[in-house]
């Protein structure tokens, strides 16, 4: 019955599969939110005073953290610009061509006007035959989006779509301010985890809320901070997670630093120029 289906309709599935994750993380979010604001919040902690300070800064990182999530997943994927496809005439001779010599002779006479600096492995022009373009630098083809994306990271299930040029900053402030967002709810829980783990606090529905609101914020810290400091690290050097694991080739040869501009420029790319938009989740990056 798989093999009669219609490939769109394995498609449709496919896609509706590959929203598992972020649904999950939403609905972890709208449980975290509960948790805090209700059971800690209103029905545990006793001071008005601390009460309102917890709620006034965790709304604050929780609004950053949804906010560059949503940016994160609803940005869609930079794709080449219409210069990089091959025109008409050379298209059709290129698909009718069986040798990849006189294949690769008609991409460098379309690659003569381009920008392009880096090569294949053995020093071809980079083509993509699923998308039929030229690939700009940095742009590699992405099977789950089924599209070439410009300056392309990886693909990450936890958002459903493609981090590269178009949303990389919002990934990055995602990761931010869920760690943020995590290291608050831990810190502040801590104390009434405590008081209700050695029964000081009287057994209420909360108790449930309040313990395991500290396990996960806690189990989250841990994995966030390392894939966080991970991709801090990328942007300081100007590699992609692709080219942090395979080197891009350059006319020269291969190179893993070929990108970079030095630590501040190399900031500016994905952040932009100006430093006061650099923690707010919209597009101010360098082209």
């Amino acid at each position: 019955l798989i093999k009669m289906a219609p490939t769109h309709v394995l498609r449709c599935c496919q896609r509706g599969l590959a929203w598992i994750p972020v649904i999950f993380i939403a609905l972890v979010v709208c449980w975290s939110y509960y948790a805090y604001v209700v059971e800690l919040c209103i029905f545990t902690i006793p001071s008005i005073a601390e009460k309102i300070i917890y709620m006034v800064f965790f709304h604050l990182s929780f609004v950053m953290f949804v906010w560059s999530y949503w940016k994160t997943i609803f940005t869609r994927p930079a794709n080449p610009s219409k210069e990089f496809c091959l025109p008409k005439a050379e298209k059709e001779q290129y698909v009718k061509e069986e040798r990849p010599e006189s294949q690769q002779e008609i991409l460098w006479r379309a690659a003569a006007n381009l920008p392009l600096y880096t090569r294949t492995g053995a020093g071809a022009i980079r083509y993509c035959d699923r998308c039929q373009v030229i690939k700009p630098d940095r742009c590699h083809h992405c099977s789950a989006c089924d599209m070439c994306v410009l300056k392309m990271d990886h693909h990450c299930p936890w958002v459903n779509n493609c981090v590269g040029f178009s949303n990389y900053k919002f990934f990055i402030l995602f990761l931010c301010y869920s760690l943020v967002y995590c290291l608050f709810i831990a810190a502040t829980v801590l104390q009434y985890f405590i008081k209700f783990w050695t029964n000081e606090l009287p057994d209420t529905h909360a108790k449930f809320h309040v313990l395991f609101l500290f396990f996960v914020a806690a189990m989250f810290c841990i994995s966030i901070l390392s894939l966080f400091s991970y991709h801090l690290w990328l942007v300081g050097k100007n590699r992609s997670t692709i080219e942090a694991f395979r080197a891009p080739v350059f006319r020269t040869g291969s190179d893993k630093n070929g990108f970079s501009l030095g630590f501040g420029k190399n900031i500016a790319q994905v952040f932009g120029d100006e430093r006061k938009f650099w923690l707010l989740p919209i597009f101010t990056r360098l082209v």
